[in-house]
C-alpha cells in the first residue's frame, strides 16, 4: 500500500482501514563504522582536516543508502536515519551560538544507584555537551537548507525504493537544556524561552521544505532521572509543563498534522528503576500540540503501560504511536509478539489511531549503537511481518462480526 508523498501519515491513518497497519521508526538508524568515526573524530578535534572534506558525500551516500533499506525492510514512514548528527540532542550546539562554556556531564539516577554497569551501558557514546554561557541565536540556515536540500534529492533518487512518507527530527528545547547546561540566563524559564524562540526556526524550516517533523521529548520523561531526580513528582510535572508551553509556542505557526513527538526514557539498557511512570505524565504530554505522540512501550520497563490508556483517554485528536520493538536488546522480537502489542493498544484506542513504531531509535548517537546494525534492520523487517499479522487478525474479526451480524 503506497501513500501520496504530499498526504500526512497521521491524517491517512484515521481514514485508512484495518487492512493495512502502517509502520514507522523513531529516527536515527546505524550509521557505517567509516562515518561513525570521522563524525566522531569531528566531535574530538582529532579529525584530519583533508578528512573532513569528505564528510558531506558520506552522509549522502548514507542516507540514500537508508532510504532503501527503510523501504525493503517494509517501513511506511521513515526518516534521514539522522546519519549527519552527532547526537539527536547534541547536534544543536553546531546550530546555534552561545554554547562555549565547559562541558558538562549527564546524571542519570538509575547509573548513579548502579554504577557498576555505568561503563557498559553508555560504552562507546561520544558527544560533546559545552554549557550555554552567551545569547541562544540559531545560526545553522545555511547548513539546515542544506541537510533538507540533499535529503529531498536521496529521496528523489531512491524514489519507489525510499519510504513512502519521510520525518526529519529535531530536539525539543527541554531536551537541549537537559543536556547543554545554563550558565547564561540565570533561571530555567528564561533559558527555556531561548531555546524555544532559537529553535522555531529550524523547526518551520522542515515543515516548509515539505518533511513530517518529530520533537524529540525525552525531557518529558528522561528528564524526571537525569535533570529532576531530586524534586517531588508535583514539581515534576511543573517542570515538564514549562516545557510543554514552551515547545507549543516554538510550534504555534505550525499544523499538528505535519508533527509528531517522541517520549522516551532514555535508549540505554539499564535497571530504569527510577523511571517515572507514564500515568504521572501521561495529562501533560498530551496537552502538547504535535498530532502524534511516540513512546516506548515494548521494554520490560514499560511494556505493560499500555493500560494506562483505560484510564487516561486518548484524546481525540492524538494518534498514538507506541514501540512494539525494543531498541537495547539485540533479540529480535517474534512478529505474533508484534501483533500482539499492537492490538493490544488497538482494543484500547483504536486502530486507527495506532502506528507501529519502536522505542527509540538506533542509534541515537553517531557512536552509541546498542543494537548491533544488521540486527536493527532484521527488527524493522519483524516489525513489518508484525504489522501485517495484526492486520490480517483485525480483518479476520471483522469478517466474521460482519458474517455474524
Amino acid at each position: 500500500m503506497q501513500f501520496p508523498r504530499d498526504a500526512y501519515l497521521l491524517v491517512l491513518v484515521m481514514t485508512s482501514s484495518s487492512d493495512h497497519v502502517v509502520t514507522t521508526h523513531t529516527g536515527s538508524l546505524p550509521r557505517s563504522p567509516e562515518l561513525a568515526e570521522l563524525m566522531v573524530a569531528r566531535e574530538t578535534g582529532t579529525a584530519d582536516p583533508d578528512s573532513l572534506t569528505r564528510l558531506p558525500e558520506l552522509v549522502r551516500d548514507a542516507t540514500r543508502q537508508v532510504l532503501e533499506s527503510q523501504a525493503e525492510a517494509g517501513i511506511d514512514v521513515g526518516s534521514d536515519g539522522e546519519q549527519g548528527k552527532i547526537g539527536y540532542a547534541t547536534y544543536v550546539k553546531e546550530r546555534m551560538s552561545g554554547f562555549e562554556g565547559e562541558a558538562g556531564a549527564l546524571s542519570l539516577a538509575d547509573l548513579d544507584d548502579y554504577p557498576e554497569i555505568a561503563e557498559q551501558a553508555l560504552d562507546g557514546l561520544v558527544t560533546a555537551m559545552p554549557s550555554c554561557t552567551g545569547p541562544v541565536r540559531y545560526t545553522g540556515d545555511e547548513e539546515l537548507a542544506e541537510e533538507l536540500k540533499d535529503l529531498r534529492a536521496a529521496i528523489d533518487a531512491a524514489d519507489e525504493k525510499a519510504p513512502s512518507e519521510v520525518v526529519v527530527t529535531a530536539a525539543s528545547p527541554g531536551v537541549i537544556a537537559t543536556y547543554l547546561a545554563d550558565q547564561y540566563y540565570g533561571s530555567h524559564e528564561s533559558y527555556l524561552g531561548a531555546l524555544a524562540e532559537a529553535m522555531r526556526t529550524e523547526y518551520e524550516a522542515i515543515v516548509d521544505a515539505g518533511f513530517l517533523l518529530q520533537i524529540d521529548c525525552p525531557d518529558l520523561a528522561m528528564g524526571r532521572h537525569a535533570q529532576f531526580a531530586d524534586v517531588s513528582i508535583p514539581e515534576f510535572r511543573r517542570a515538564i509543563a514549562g516545557h510543554v508551553e514552551a515547545l507549543n509556542a516554538a510550534t504555534a505557526g505550525l499544523d499538528p498534522d505535519r508533527m509528531r513527538m517522541h517520549l522516551c526514557w532514555g535508549n540505554y539498557e539499564s535497571p530504569h528503576h527510577r523511571d517515572v511512570d507514564l500515568a504521572d505524565i501521561v495529562d501533560i504530554v498530551m496537552t502538547s500540540r504535535p498530532r502524534g505522540v511516540l513512546m516506548e512501550a515494548a521494554n520490560p520497563r514499560h511494556a505493560h503501560e499500555w493500560r494506562v490508556f483505560e484510564d487516561h483517554a486518548l484524546p481525540e485528536d492524538k494518534i498514538l504511536v507506541p514501540g512494539v520493538i525494543d531498541t537495547c536488546s539485540n533479540y529480535i522480537e517474534h512478529p505474533q509478539l508484534i501483533a500482539e502489542r499492537i492490538l493490544r493498544y488497538a482494543r484500547v484506542v483504536g486502530i486507527e489511531r495506532v502506528i507501529a513504531g519502536t522505542d527509540c531509535g538506533f542509534s541515537t548517537f553517531a557512536s552509541f549503537q546498542p543494537i548491533h546494525p544488521r540486527i536493527a534492520w532484521a527488527k524493522l523487517a519483524s516489525l513489518s511481518e508484525g504489522a501485517r499479522l495484526a492486520a490480517e487478525q483485525l480483518t479476520s474479526r471483522a469478517r466474521a462480526v460482519g458474517a455474524s451480524a
